[in-house]
This record gives structure tokens, sequence and C-alpha cells, in this order.
């Protein structure tokens, strides 16, 4: 079997990101201290707490403002801001907490050294990486076996999931519809030149994305088959888009359903979910008392802004079907639903000026924690919906009514990763982030929501 080139995968970048990171702010300080008058900052076994705040600072806030999103940090005008963001705060930060930081030294100039040290190193790495590494050299390069009605939609998903994910080209299973449609931006093979694509070395695996079995001729089948024992990576469609874009593709799953469900144990485990309500009874008491603090500011924007009761309730679906009344403050015009139930869209003329504040910081949202004090929602979870849409949905979808198998949630993996849902199409992205969120449901996973929804709060995101 021919090498392959050499590419990393979406999880392998991210590690590499954040170690280097680490690995060139620290060297880079290092380097400084032993050429400048600078001490404020020393790497010594001695000052390990120094550099162990540094790098957590570092991770967090990197993670917050996005500084590990492989789509930004494949150019640098558009990871330049998330440097910036993250540099300027984690600095801040490691200046406000002497305690576990280096007292302020008395010569101002080494906090310019100590920012610009962080900047440059970030700035430099950045660079490296993009020049080096999101290069055609490191692409993964695929061969795609399938039916040639869903190519498009393949080629479209994996190219806004992964910069370096590269479809080199197609085979057709469904020679009776070769003429039949037609995509011009990768080349077509023939069942024939799997071996010979193959056996050029250029490719870094096959994945097989068919709808029916029955459609993998005899040929291709005993290719792959051969190939397979060769050691060669071949990968069903369903893996790698879950993979890439971290959500479930519903559409691709049929009468086999069970195979792309093994839900986390964590939805059954006691532990668990004795700590998850534990969290969720402890922020909810925090948010409850952040929302009595921002009260006043709430109560003279929606008399001036929104003229209308200050809270208003409305039914939603949550776990195992139950429904129950979701309280939030007022963002909308009186008599906003005078005709019955309608999606809220974007720039929907119903929103206040002040209610879409509300919504963009998510204040809206604080008197929810109500509902989770009371069991019925939770901090983290698929967005509870309202009845009437959930019917509408669950008849169009499939698996959609699978989400209310956990509480619903205050937020959630469909509303960090995607906006606000008001048609069709983003109900059915937001299904499959949901369901991507129960199967893989743990504390990390939660952590990550969390983080995100800071990122969510912070790029004003919200709708």
């Amino acid at each position: 079997m021919p090498q392959s080139s050499i590419h990393f995968n979406i999880s392998e970048r991210k590690i590499l990101l954040r170690v280097f990171d680490v690995v060139s702010i620290l060297l880079v300080l290092y380097c400084v201290s032993n050429t400048f008058h600078f001490d404020y900052f020393t790497i010594t076994a001695k000052n390990w707490r120094w550099v162990f705040v540094l790098i957590l600072y570092i991770s967090v806030f990197g993670t917050i403002f996005e500084l590990y999103d492989l789509q930004k940090s494949s150019k640098i005008e558009k990871i330049s801001s998330s440097i910036v963001f993250t540099v300027s705060t984690t600095v801040l930060f490691y200046f406000l907490t002497p305690f576990f930081t280096p007292v302020l030294p008395d010569n101002r100039l080494q906090i310019l050294f100590f920012y610009f040290s962080i900047l440059v190193a970030l700035f430099l790495w950045r660079w490296a990486y993009i020049s080096f590494i999101v290069s055609p050299r490191f692409y993964k390069r695929v061969l795609i076996i399938g039916e040639t009605s869903n190519i498009e939609t393949i080629f479209d998903t994996f190219k806004l999931a992964d910069p370096n994910y590269k479809i080199v080209g197609f085979v057709n299973c469904e020679t009776t519809k070769a003429a039949a449609v037609k995509f011009n931006a990768v080349p077509q093979y023939s069942p024939k030149q799997i071996r010979e694509i193959v056996e050029e070395g250029s490719l870094s695996e096959i994945v097989v994305a068919s709808y029916s079995s029955e459609n993998i001729t005899s040929e291709i089948y005993y290719t792959l088959i051969k190939l397979l024992e060769e050691g060669f990576p071949i990968k069903e469609y369903t893996q790698v888009y879950e993979d890439l874009t971290q959500r479930i593709p519903v559409q691709f799953v049929g009468k086999d359903f069970y195979k792309y469900f093994p839900f986390s144990r964590n939805n059954q485990n006691k532990l668990y979910l004795f700590f998850h309500r534990f969290f969720d009874v402890v922020i909810s008491v925090l948010g409850l008392v952040i929302g009595a603090v921002l009260l006043p500011l709430v109560l003279l924007g929606n008399l001036l802004g929104n003229r209308g009761a200050l809270f208003y309730t409305q039914e939603r679906v949550g776990k195992n079907g139950k429904v129950f009344k979701i309280i939030k403050f007022r963002t909308m015009v009186k008599d906003a639903e005078q005709n019955g139930a309608v999606w809220s869209t974007k720039g929907d003329v119903r929103i206040t000026p002040f209610g879409k504040f509300m919504r963009n910081t998510r204040i809206d949202e604080i008197p929810q924690f109500i509902n989770i004090l009371k069991g019925e929602m939770s901090l983290i979870g698929p967005r509870p919906e309202r009845p009437v849409f959930v019917k509408e949905l669950s008849h169009m979808l499939p698996f959609y009514e699978t989400r209310h198998m956990v509480k619903p949630g205050l937020t959630g993996w469909a509303q960090v990763k995607t906006r606000y849902g008001s048609s069709f199409d983003d109900s059915l992205l937001k299904l499959q982030y949901d369901l991507y969120y129960i199967k893989h449901r743990g504390f990390f996973l939660d952590m990550n929501v969390l983080v995100k929804t800071l990122s969510t709060v912070i790029f004003f995101r919200g709708q």
C-alpha cells in the first residue's frame, strides 16, 4: 500500500493550536526575561504556579474568544481579533489576581513587555500555522463513493466543516442516473479507477456515502474489501459527518436507526444526573440574584420600549413531552400573535429595540432560572419548543421527538453552534445538534456549551 499524504485531523489540529499557543508564549517570555530587564514573569521551578495560571487563562479565554475555531484559525485576518481579545483579557485577569500571580511591578513598562510578548508570540505562531499546517500539503484528500444526487450536499457540508478536508473526486453508484445529475466541482471516476487513485499515494481515505447498500455493486464491494485488508482507511459517511460537524445527520438515518443512536450512558447515570441538578440549582440561584440587580434597568426599558407586561409566559414542551409554561421578560410588542403562532425571524418587526438588546445579551431569559429551580428545565439541554411547532416538526423531521428524552435547557449545543431556528431547514440543523448532545452528553461537553454560551453573549449572537 503506497504511503498516503500527511494530514492532521480536527482534534489533532485543535490540540496542536492549544499546545503551541502555550509553548510559543512561554518561549517568547523566557527569551524576553533573559534578554531585557524584565523580571515580572520568570519561568523557574519555584514559580510554577505563575506558569500554570497563565496557561489556564489563555486556555479559558482563548476558548471564549474562539481562538481555537478552525475556520477562523485558517485566515490571519479572521483570527486577529480573537488573538487581541484573548491576550487583553488574559493579561487583565492576570494582573487582577496577584494572590496567584506576581505582584504588579513598580516599573510599569514591564506590563507592556508582558502584554506584547504574549501578543507577538501568538501572532508569530498563528502565522506559521496558517502558512504551513493550513496549506494544501496537509489537506486530507478524500474520495467519496455514493449516489451522485448526494455529492453536492456532502461537498458543501464538508467544505464548511473543515477547511483542510478536500474531496478530490467521487465514484457514482447510481449508474442509471449518471446523466440525470451533474456536479462539476470535483471529478467523477468509475469503479475501475478506485485502485488506481489509491495507488497514486495522495489519497487519505475513502468515504462511502450511500443511502442504500444495494447501490454498492459487487465490483466496488470487493475493491473496498481488498483495500481494507491492506490497511487503507475506509469510513462510513455518517461517522465522518458526525466527527466533522459535531451533529447527527438524521436525514441519512434509515430503518437501521438504532445503530446511530447509542445515546450517552450519562442520560441514566445517577451520579452525573445528581451533579447536573446540583449545578442547575446553584447557577439558577446566582442567575436570579443577578436578575434582581438588573431588574430596575429591565423595568425602565420595558416601560419605555415595550409598553406591556414585564413578564410573559408561553407553553413549551419539556421532558417526555410534558407541557409547561416558560417564563421570560417581554421583548415583543403587545398582542404580537393576534393571528396565531408564527416563527420569530431575523429582523422581526414585532421585537422592540429594547427587546432586541435583551435578546442579544440573553437578559430576557433570566426568569427561566425559575423554571430550572422548579425542575421543568435544566441549564443545558435542547431548547424547549412550542407545542404547535413540535406537532408540525415531528411530522416532517425524523426523530424530532427524541429531543424530549432529556430536560430542555436554557442553553444548549444547538444554541451555541447555530442561530435561532426560523424555518424547516433551521429546525433540521438544530435537531442534528440536539441529538449529538444527547448522544455525547457528559461533563466535558457541558463545560464546552457553557464556555461557548459566554462567547454567544460576548459577541451578541442571541436572537
